[in-house]
């Protein structure tokens, strides 16, 4: 006898792939106002974290990473990170749960982690984004408030995003825009390196923004990580590296 679908009953068909959910965390200061052009064009659930869109005390990085896995759902995910962002999706993405990250403008690189200097190369790549949308950064940290920022700040760029991407098996995608001086060439192509399954995509004429900016470019590279990441079976992501 058959089943409805033709199969003889006992037997199974082809199991579905399994389409993974993403989830963004904003960059130090920001919330959703930041990614809602992004958001837009390709669905993301939105995690916001004390300094990263909630003006709550800070924990350690390991806290705050427990924090964005404690939101993962049953999974699979794709872990999308902004800015200082990307330092909790790295931390979180051994998770199993994890199939796939996309780090935009990772920090922190260890050359600004001088105040004086991190402010240097803040003003230079601001210069170079479109004047539109510094207003709406500005009215984002406010938001989230100079004490919370500061804190985060503290906690996270000690933290060596390169030396936890070595334990992260599953495909990462490290986004920059060209003319981004807060993620450097060189910085960007390290972070990518230390991967094992790394990879470098940088936008052209894009600063530091990007998911503000042009989120059509940066859409489409979450959705070549979906695709990437989908898994025909229940075993197919794993974040730990074997």
């Amino acid at each position: 006898m058959r089943s409805r679908l033709g199969l003889p009953f006992g037997t199974t068909g082809p199991v579905p792939p399994v389409i993974p959910r993403l989830v963004l965390v904003p960059g130090l200061g920001l919330d959703g106002r930041s990614s809602w052009r992004l958001r837009r064009r390709v669905p993301a659930d939105l995690v916001l974290l004390p300094g990263m869109g909630r003006s709550a005390p800070v924990p350690g990085l390991d806290v705050l990473a427990a924090r964005l896995r404690a939101r993962l759902g049953t999974g699979p995910v794709v872990l999308v990170g902004h800015s200082q962002g990307c330092q909790v999706v790295a931390a979180a993405a051994v998770d199993p749960r994890v199939a796939g990250v996309v780090l935009l403008g990772p920090t922190t690189d260890p050359r600004l982690r001088s105040v004086r200097r991190l402010a240097g190369w803040w003003l230079r790549t601001a210069l170079r984004e479109p004047t539109w949308q510094l207003p709406l950064v500005l009215v984002q940290w406010l938001s989230t408030g100079p004490r919370a920022m500061r804190a985060l700040w503290r906690v996270a760029s000690p933290d060596r995003i390169d030396a936890r991407l070595r334990a992260v098996g599953v495909p990462v995608t490290v986004v920059r825009g060209t003319r981004d001086r807060l993620c450097p060439a060189d910085w960007a192509r390290q972070v990518a390196a230390a991967a094992p399954r790394g990879s470098l995509v940088e936008l052209p004429g894009a600063a530091h923004m990007t998911l503000q900016t042009h989120p059509d470019a940066v859409a489409a590279v979450l959705r070549a990580a979906l695709a990437g990441a989908t898994s025909t079976g229940g075993d197919g992501f794993r974040g730990v590296s074997p």
